[in-house]
């Protein structure tokens, strides 16, 4: 039978009906759908697809139990490695790991791993009955800070080892980025809190509202008889472009304008946590944090949204999906321009008009690709006597984060590297006995996958350690 050379289509609303509404985008694969695009996959016996996956999914294997029907056999070998399989059927970059190693897309469309590991994670959650889960404790505690990816899979592997896992997260609701940082119509909070609850049952314990630095320290934490901790904190610190203008009201960093709105509820009718309504917004920027703010602003009722951004659409970092989801929806790109001002008005006899006054607009100068830099990009340079003003009364900054600097500011030994990324080795191990680190706060801002690749190296190291203690 001849092999379907493209993947199967991923259903998705209507873009003009989700574009006003927080609901889900993809709507998921039917149980038809899902075996006829399982069976397009090859099963190739050398499994390239593997080795492009942080967490070794056993990519063929699940495929073959989805060809035959057995959706809770795939779950099952998915859930051997990953913690976290509805997250990363969503939100994994898999066009850039797993599925550019695919066999069958030197020729045509590689296998639709994502759409298949997605829709496995569905079923099983559709179909499952909630259960403690029993796991033979083995008389060990370790603990984990953050409740992010890196720190969630650190912790479920732990855990089925047998170890008393306690989890700190400083905000009041477990996830991490997957719910602070990334919208209701990409990752439901509903996904997030099931895959939480799945670890729960295997006993991890998760104590939110615990900021490490300030309500406890890692000494302290080490003082309460957990024998290693993992840190998984993340990259909160927003970075800005320290251009004149970043303190005008209406300048938002990404992750605050995305955290009010996911986590604070800004986008309710009269929410405790303001938030823009209306008006016209850039988005500078071009990764995925662009993407959703610049849509999450849409949802909001903006009346113009706009992505700028320095290089061309090449070079546009964000996931090809959401780029064409952003375009279907309406959001222009304004590509080859970087903003040099952010322009507005203050009015010294109105007592609502803040210290540093109003945005009106964004001066932006046109730009060209010159040579690549180290990584292979080209660089982009400015055109002389090229500069325009976008008239909008909102900017928000999408151009990367940093590690947070407390942890490493309160704990003594701690090295860290110029972008305050903490210093990990091959383990994970940082430069402090038994304080292991991965994800964001050891690299700066990545994807959800590779740190839990880094959440079970380090899980990995830490078992190791202990029970050559023993």
């Amino acid at each position: 039978m001849a092999i379907n050379p493209k993947k199967h289509e991923m259903p998705a609303l209507d873009p003009k009906i989700r574009a006003t509404n927080f609901d889900e985008v993809a709507l998921g694969y039917s149980e038809t759908t899902a075996v006829a695009e399982a069976n397009r996959c090859l099963n190739c016996k050398n499994r390239p697809c593997v080795s492009g996956c942080p967490v070794n999914v056993n990519i063929p294997e699940f495929i073959t139990k989805v060809k035959s029907g057995d959706f809770e056999g795939a779950y099952k070998i998915i859930a051997e490695t990953s913690s976290l399989p509805a997250v990363c059927g969503r939100v994994c970059p898999q066009e850039t790991q797993c599925e550019c190693k695919c066999t069958l897309g030197i020729k045509h469309e590689p296998v639709g791993i994502g759409r298949l590991e997605r829709f496995v994670a569905d079923f099983h959650n559709a179909h499952d009955e909630h259960a403690q889960l029993s796991v033979e404790k083995n008389g060990h505690k370790v603990a984990v800070v953050g409740s992010g990816p890196s720190g969630l899979t650190c912790a479920g592997d732990l855990a089925k080892k047998g170890y008393a896992v306690t989890v700190f997260e400083a905000l009041h609701t477990a996830g991490g980025v997957l719910v602070y940082g990334i919208p209701e119509f990409r990752l439901p909070k509903s996904i997030v809190a099931k895959e939480v609850q799945t670890l729960k049952d295997l006993g991890v314990e998760i104590e939110t509202n615990v900021v490490i630095g300030k309500t406890l320290t890692i000494d302290e934490l080490f003082d309460l008889g957990y024998e290693a901790v993992f840190v998984g904190s993340g990259a909160g610190l927003p970075r800005f472009m320290n251009i004149p203008g970043e303190a005008l009201n209406g300048v938002y960093s990404a992750n605050e304008f995305l955290t009010r709105s996911n986590l604070m509820k800004a986008y309710k009718q009269a929410p405790d946590t303001p938030i823009m309504k209306g008006g016209r917004v850039a988005v500078v920027g071009g990764g995925n944090v662009a993407m959703d703010a610049a849509r999450t602003a849409l949802r909001l009722g903006a009346d113009k949204v706009y992505i700028v951004y320095r290089r061309s659409m090449t070079e546009l970092p964000a996931r090809r999906e959401e780029v064409e989801h952003a375009q279907e929806e309406g959001i222009e790109f304004r590509l080859l321009c970087n903003p040099v001002e952010v322009l507005g008005y203050r009015n010294d006899n109105d007592p609502r008009d803040p210290k540093n006054g109003f945005v009106t607009g964004i001066k932006c100068i046109r730009m060209e690709l010159g040579d690549p830099d180290e990584r292979g990009r080209r660089s982009p340079v400015e055109i002389e006597n090229s500069e325009f003003v976008l008239d909008v009364d909102t900017v928000i900054m999408a151009i990367g984060t940093s590690p947070n600097p407390l942890i490493k500011n309160t704990t003594n030994g701690l090295e860290v590297n110029s972008r305050g990324g903490i210093i990990v080795d091959e383990n994970g191990l940082t430069s402090r006995q038994s304080v292991y680190a991965g994800g964001d706060a050891v690299t700066g801002a990545a994807t959800v996958i590779s740190a839990m690749g880094a959440g079970k190296i380090a899980a990995k190291a830490i078992d190791e350690k202990i029970m050559a203690k023993k």
